[in-house]
């Protein structure tokens, strides 16, 4: 094992036992969200990385949300088939927008709009039908009256925890696997230049949808996942534009071309949201999207490669001591 193994280990092993030795419910409750948001984030980041710039991500995150707890409450289905119908309900949509624009070449600008207008579809019709997902006042999935394991309802700090943890380190082994795989080497090609990827033999549009259906499916789970946890949701809090430029926000300030970038802008919004909250209650509401908003363009203009991504470049450009090989 080398010593970037070890250290992967050595940390996973410490994030394993810290609820075991440290219990203090609210820390936990803000571990929780930030490992959660940072398998979000992560999943937007898979596409962002490779130039596919969506605002759409706030829809997949409340299909995810709401088809769960809707399944759970109307029908009893348990969210155990619930999230995964989610998870395909959100592939579907991903696939019924993305299909035509990498079809016939929308991107660019023109994408972002595609599916910021997805993002706000998703958002309204939430709100419209209220009678069946409380429109803007909000959603409670029903508390069961028989197994928490079968309804995915836990009080248990901890054991919340732990599944999020879980989640995280399957989305890094998400994102691991893409960026060794031969699809980032041919998402690279077609970023630079669409033509000539087809021209050396790569299919654009089944990559594009491939990229594409897997940061959706991720951020459904995320969306599920968060429903289940919190026990309440609202368009405002797991849908909308909102949402998807906080997932921008977040990637962007933490490092879009680093695996642990999002996990970083992760936990730089949660710990923003919640100073606010503390700091100045009703009085803040809405101000933390005024601040992502600044700090993304200060970021774009200053560090385009984010915290994370601009601090180990900083380490790879350093100087090598005099007399090292």
């Amino acid at each position: 094992m080398n010593s970037r193994n070890a250290a992967w280990a050595t940390g996973l092993a410490a994030l394993i036992a810290l609820p075991f030795v440290y219990r203090e419910p609210y820390h936990l409750h803000l571990l929780v969200l930030i490992l959660i948001w940072s398998f979000a984030y992560t999943s937007w980041s898979i596409m962002g990385r490779f130039g596919l710039v969506s605002l759409g991500h706030g829809g997949f995150m409340g299909v995810g949300a709401y088809v769960t707890a809707l399944l759970w409450n109307h029908l009893g289905v348990s969210p155990w088939i619930g999230i995964p119908l989610s998870m395909v309900a959100a592939g579907a949509l991903a696939l019924v927008v993305a299909y035509p624009c990498f079809r016939f070449r929308i991107t660019g600008h023109y994408f972002v709009l595609v599916t910021l207008a997805l993002s706000g579809i998703v958002l309204q019709v939430i709100t419209a039908t209220r009678d069946y997902t409380g429109g803007s006042l909000g959603y409670t999935p029903n508390r069961t009256k028989g197994s928490q394991l079968l309804a995915l309802q836990f009080d248990d700090k901890v054991t919340w925890y732990l599944i999020a943890l879980f989640v995280w380190v399957m989305g890094l082994l998400i994102w691991r696997w893409v960026d060794r795989s031969m699809s980032r080497y041919a998402m690279e090609a077609i970023s630079e230049d669409e033509d000539a990827a087809a021209a050396a033999g790569v299919n654009v549009t089944a990559e594009k949808l491939k990229i594409t259906l897997i940061s959706a499916l991720m951020t459904a789970l995320a969306g599920a996942l968060y429903c289940q946890y919190q026990m309440f949701i609202s368009p405002d809090t797991v849908s909308g534009i909102a949402v998807s430029l906080q997932m921008v926000f977040a990637v962007i300030v933490g490092g879009l071309y680093v695996s642990l970038g999002p996990t970083v802008g992760a936990i730089i919004t949660i710990l923003l949201a919640e100073i606010l909250r503390i700091g100045f209650g009703t009085k803040a509401v809405g101000w933390d999207n005024l601040v992502y908003g600044v700090l993304l363009v200060v970021f774009i203009i200053f560090l385009p490669k984010g915290i994370l991504g601009s601090i180990l470049d900083r380490f790879k450009t350093q100087p090598k001591p005099s007399g090292t090989p």
